[in-house]
């Protein structure tokens, strides 16, 4: 029988950021500066922090983020300050967070499967990849997908490749088309004003030093081999892993003109409080199976392990779970609807009638 594992858990409070994207006005000059009036019409995201929150310093580089959308694109504009600016992956769908890179991460109805990541460096190479599954629940990664319609450009302030330049900055436009964001999607479609997707940003950023006027990643003595990149994310994730689609941000798209997005709180929905209720539950069935090598089929042993917060959002009456030795089911009844929220075993989250 195929050996079940554990998940490792995320050590963070669920508090995703959020963004209220505005309908663009007006077309980009596709420059790749962000100082245009395409998008001073919107406001920009919380300065980046690191991949895992509070357990570490805040990065030492300011990277933030502006999006926008109309009806064929998903608009993302991100600044990143850098006096070390420089890439070398010239070839599409080539390891591009080897390079000091930006990357995007799109799951568009919040199931946790087939979601989209984008990685781009300061030479405009790009990365474009479906995922199936997160890397956590055996999913493959689709490297030969590519997202047809994407339009991209990178503004440097600086020389690139170049440590002797004054360097202060490189700035990116991506535009995702709807006609191909929206094949994962719940309903096959572009997003309606008031809906919101998961969404989340990185940046990876190496240590370098500079040798005959050039930069080297740095090395470690103790390893003879590179530093660890630094990872610095718009939500954070808790771990050092931007797989975990459940704690990404949400990113509300709106018609409306005049939102303070400093104003705006997101109101987790029962649904969402819902679904991470289950993914705590599935956290902990996975880390049952990897112990016993079946899933729990009590569900009152894997409930009373969960904090009082999480236990808060929903009784354990209002649970339902179906397990055989190698797959489970749990599953939980939306208030007022007809329907009922599930999870199983591979992380997937859907609702049936």
């Amino acid at each position: 029988m195929h050996k079940l594992s554990a998940v490792p858990e995320p050590h963070i409070q669920y508090q995703p950021k959020h963004y209220v994207c505005k309908r663009a006005e007006g077309q980009s000059d596709w420059s790749g500066k962000l100082d245009q009036p395409f998008w001073e019409q919107t406001s920009w995201t919380d300065s980046f922090i690191d991949i895992e929150g509070d357990l570490k310093p805040l990065p030492s580089k300011q990277t933030r983020v502006k999006m926008l959308w109309d009806d064929d694109y998903f608009y993302i504009g991100a600044e990143l300050e850098d006096n070390e600016i420089w890439a070398t992956q010239t070839e599409r769908d080539s390891v591009i967070f080897y390079d000091n890179d930006f990357e995007v991460f799109i799951d568009p109805d919040g199931d946790t499967h087939q979601y989209y990541e984008f990685e781009i460096n300061a030479l405009n190479t790009v990365w474009d990849l479906l995922l199936v599954k997160p890397y956590r629940d055996e999913g493959p990664a689709i490297n030969g997908w590519d997202m047809s319609g994407l339009r991209t450009a990178v503004y440097i302030d600086g020389k690139l490749n170049n440590p002797l330049a004054p360097n202060r900055k490189w700035s990116v436009e991506i535009a995702m088309p709807w006609s191909i964001l929206k094949e994962c999607s719940l309903h096959k479609r572009a997003p309606l004003a008031g809906e919101h997707w998961r969404v989340n940003f990185s940046r990876v950023q190496w240590q370098v030093d500079i040798i005959d006027d050039q930069y080297v990643k740095r090395i470690d003595p103790a390893t003879g081999r590179s530093f660890p990149e630094d990872n610095w994310v718009w939500s954070p994730m808790g771990i050092v892993n931007m797989h975990y689609p459940e704690l990404w941000g949400y990113v509300i798209f709106t018609d409306e003109q005049n939102i303070n997005d400093t104003e705006q709180q997101l109101h987790l929905t029962t649904v969402e409080q819902y679904k991470w209720l289950l993914r705590q539950l599935y956290y902990r069935q996975r880390q049952y199976a990897s112990e016993h090598q079946q899933y729990c089929d009590q569900l009152a042993t894997i409930y009373h392990t969960l904090p009082q917060d999480i236990q808060n959002i929903a009784d354990i009456e209002q649970l339902q779970l179906e397990t055989t030795s190698s797959m489970f089911q749990i599953s939980i009844k939306i208030p007022d609807e007809q329907t009922r929220l599930c999870i199983r075993q591979d992380g997937w989250v859907w609702q049936e009638a």
